[in-house]
């Protein structure tokens, strides 16, 4: 796993390049990193790089939506070959692209989104 920042990230690539955070508060850059999605599950877009303590919350997931769904958006659930799964939402996903984003549905993730890459996909299944 690698923490940091990149500036060069686009879905349609074949890669991007992820700058270490070091140093006070991790706001100074440090080695350059070379990554390419064949190599990768997932990149997470997160609000803060320490991350979240503790289990995954049910809150989102099973209460209902008070605000109405944004229309062409599917949900998903997500098996990764290594078990691992990721339930959100996203606007499609073709398996032929090197992956898609997919939004999480827990209300208090420290994920924004995530880029699901299409070789780490064991199983997709979706619904409205």
């Amino acid at each position: 796993m690698i923490k940091g920042i990149t500036y060069d990230f686009g879905p349609q690539k074949k890669g991007f390049h992820i700058v270490e955070l070091e140093g006070e508060n991790e706001k100074q850059g440090g080695k350059v990193h070379e990554v390419l999605f064949s190599e990768l599950k997932a990149v997470f877009f997160v609000k803060s790089l320490e991350g979240r303590k503790g289990p995954p919350s049910l809150k989102g997931l099973l209460e209902k939506e008070e605000e109405e769904e944004s229309p062409g958006f599917l949900k998903v659930k997500v098996t990764f070959f290594d078990g691992e799964t990721l339930v959100g939402t996203t606007y499609g996903f073709n398996p032929e692209r090197e992956g898609f984003f997919v939004i999480p549905l827990e209300k208090d993730s420290n994920n924004l989104r995530i880029f699901v890459t299409s070789g780490a996909i064991k199983n997709i299944e979706t619904w409205r």
